[in-house]
């Protein structure tokens, strides 16, 4: 990935913030298949619909963490990013070597952790991954964080013990299709596109329980994670399973300007009714539920913004 440099990064975030020039944003989201991608495209819209002289577009994106990269390198004005990956950023820690200067606006939805095995694969339970084709999501996104830690939580390397790939949404479910992996980790909303498709014409595959993993990934990084039911009949199944959770929040460069904040916070919520009809993961936006972020700093447009809406 080419590096703006500094005086090119700087002018684009200034425009972003000046409002007498007009605003360009544009929203780092993820695959195309994915929640991110959809609900990104429905955000650009809104804003462009809302604040006036705004031009906004959602880009396709690894996913979390390339979105904080491109946020901190200017490419970028808003971000979705998973809390686990967030808090990494703002500690400079797992897979950022410095704090990294981005605030969050809200949270907006939980993600749900799917481990889908290919048909006729034998496993039953994460452990029994161990010596098979396992996508771990694309490199820099927030789903191999979590595929990661998960593996290690029943005693797996990611690096060893699976015979790793790193394929995004869209290339694992076509790897299903062609039976050429076993098994792939998607952390995020539900339902998620790509997989509806590939129940549609695959109706055998299965999705994993994952809550043996839950507690030992709650005693080393706290309350990140959380234990989540999956709906299967979103997926043309029966039944629930139990699942990893994680957050998802949207984020912003720490010096955007604070007005300009405001209104894009002020427009995910408001717009909430226009955003449930492109994505049905907007029924989740909440004022009350948007300001916890922790442990990620909430830019202050936002939190003027929640203080006004909330009291």
């Amino acid at each position: 990935m080419k590096r703006l440099i500094a005086g090119a990064a700087v002018t684009i975030l200034a425009l972003a913030g000046c409002s007498g020039q007009g605003n360009r944003l544009t929203i780092a989201t993820g695959s195309t298949t994915g929640v991110y991608y959809v609900y990104g495209g429905g955000l650009a819209t809104q804003l462009k619909n809302s604040i006036p002289n705004t031009q906004a577009n959602a880009s396709v994106t690894s996913a979390s963490l390339e979105n904080i990269k491109l946020l901190a390198e200017g490419k970028a004005h808003i971000g979705f990013s998973q809390t686990d990956a967030a808090a990494d950023a703002i500690n400079g820690t797992g897979s950022f070597t410095a704090k990294q200067p981005v605030k969050a606006i809200a949270r907006i939805y939980d993600n749900y952790t799917q481990v889908v095995i290919a048909p006729g694969v034998a496993v039953t339970k994460l452990a029994d991954l161990k010596g098979k084709k396992v996508s771990l999501g694309p490199a820099n996104s927030g789903t191999q964080v979590v595929a990661r830690r998960m593996l290690e939580a029943v005693g797996l390397s990611p690096d060893t013990d699976v015979s790793k790939q790193q394929l995004s949404i869209n290339d694992s479910v076509q790897a299903v299709k062609d039976g050429t992996i076993d098994a792939f980790f998607w952390v995020g909303g539900v339902p998620t596109a790509g997989v509806v498709d590939l129940a549609t014409s695959k109706p055998d595959i299965k999705l994993l329980d994952t809550s043996d993993v839950l507690q030992g990934m709650s005693a080393k990084f706290g309350a990140t994670y959380v234990g989540l039911d999956i709906d299967l009949t979103k997926y043309k199944q029966t039944g629930t399973i139990k699942t990893v959770g994680v957050a998802n929040v949207l984020l912003v460069p720490d010096k955007m300007d604070e007005q300009l904040a405001y209104d894009i916070t002020k427009t995910l919520f408001e717009k909430k009714a226009e955003l449930v009809k492109v994505h049905p993961e907007a029924e989740n936006l909440d004022p009350k539920l948007g300001p916890q972020v922790e442990p990620i700093p909430l830019h202050p447009g936002a939190a003027r913004y929640f203080k006004e809406k909330n009291g």
